[in-house]
């Protein structure tokens, strides 16, 4: 690959960079190509994609700095082909479903990551795919917003009751 092909490669993998709302990275020595068929498909439906990043290249990618330091540590510190998730949708949704796949798949080992531009360790990834989807938190949202509504209206209706017991009955 010339120059030219490695410079328009990398400002590509810049914009997906970019663009993402996560990127994992991942080692995948040893998974069998139908393994990464299935793992392109479960991130698939989560928003996200798959790409294998060759050293240089993450290296050109980064070079100018725009990407911040946190984004320049991780390809300094990738060794060998690499596995990147960009995810464009749920960033939870997208580290559960890479997540559980790495549990599977023991030829997937999760490396460091990036949510924006802030560094996340394996760790991080697994406390970020542990998190509840999006629908169940606003779901928990909701019953707190209501909880004193619902106490509200409950006094309400003990005072009306309260107010016609009270009340002669002739009136």
């Amino acid at each position: 690959m010339d120059r030219t092909n490695k410079e328009n490669l990398a400002a590509t993998l810049r914009e997906k960079f970019e663009k993402a709302n996560i990127t994992f990275f991942a080692d995948y020595k040893g998974l069998k190509a139908s393994e990464a068929d299935n793992l392109r498909r479960a991130l698939r439906a989560q928003k996200a994609e798959i790409k294998v990043l060759k050293n240089n290249i993450g290296r050109l990618i980064t070079k100018g700095g725009e990407m911040g330091e946190d984004a320049k540590g991780v390809m300094d510190r990738v060794v060998g082909p690499t596995l990147v998730a960009f995810a464009y949708g749920d960033p939870a949704a997208a580290a559960k479903a890479f997540n559980d796949f790495a549990k599977a798949h023991e030829a997937l080992k999760i490396k460091e990551s990036l949510f924006g531009k802030k560094l996340l360790s394996p760790a991080d990834v697994t406390q970020l795919a542990d998190l509840p989807s999006r629908e169940v938190l606003l779901s928990m949202l909701l019953s707190v917003f209501n909880g004193p509504v619902r106490s509200f209206v409950t006094v309400l209706g003990q005072l009306e009751k309260k107010r016609t017991e009270s009340e002669p009955a002739g009136n």
